[in-house]
């Protein structure tokens, strides 16, 4: 039996045979099937695209903004709690009461060694204490006594809606933060 000839050229013309019983075709194979419709993307599909990735980026750049502000909260209440408690041993270690004052028109307290700290921007503070221990009318008072009691308090961090209360406890002194 023949062998069937794959392709050969004769006078400048390509002729290939497909197998046995198969005519050779005239024309050479066109490389790619020619139709008119475009295997690319549309103007509009393209732009649907780019709106849909604008969109995730949006959402995604709100909620590790918000993440990073809660975390910024979160944090500076931990230090109010941290400067409360070192009040409060101070106290106790000098045998003398100790004052943690709170200025909510500078957003500042200060701490056991009477730094003036601020409060990170964007938020609010307030104070509940007692009414004696209120040096001025935007300044609050704690004062820590030797034995570790205290006056007792909340002091209120505030960012948008949400509310971090760093409460000392009267009785015993006791700092804990809450938050809401």
């Amino acid at each position: 039996m023949r062998s069937p000839v794959v392709g050969f050229y004769r006078h400048r013309s390509f002729a290939l045979a497909a197998g046995p019983g198969v005519p050779a075709s005239p024309r050479p194979p066109v490389p790619y099937p020619v139709s008119r419709k475009s295997n690319g993307f549309t103007l509009l599909e393209m732009l649907a695209v780019i709106i849909l990735i604008g969109i995730a980026v949006v959402a995604v750049s709100i909620s590790v903004t918000q993440g990073l502000a809660s975390a910024r909260v979160n944090a500076a209440s931990s230090e109010l709690a941290g400067a409360l408690r070192a009040t409060r041993a101070q106290a106790i270690v000098r045998a003398q009461a100790q004052n943690f004052d709170v200025d909510i028109r500078a957003n500042t307290y200060r701490d056991a060694k009477q730094h003036v700290v601020r409060l990170p921007r964007g938020l609010r503070l307030s104070i509940t204490s007692a009414k004696e221990d209120q040096p001025d009318p935007h300044t609050g008072r704690i004062r820590f006594f030797p034995d570790g009691s205290s006056t007792g308090g909340r002091i209120t961090l505030q960012s948008g809606r949400r509310q971090w209360h760093v409460n000392v406890s009267w009785l015993t002194g006791a700092v804990s933060v809450v938050t809401k």
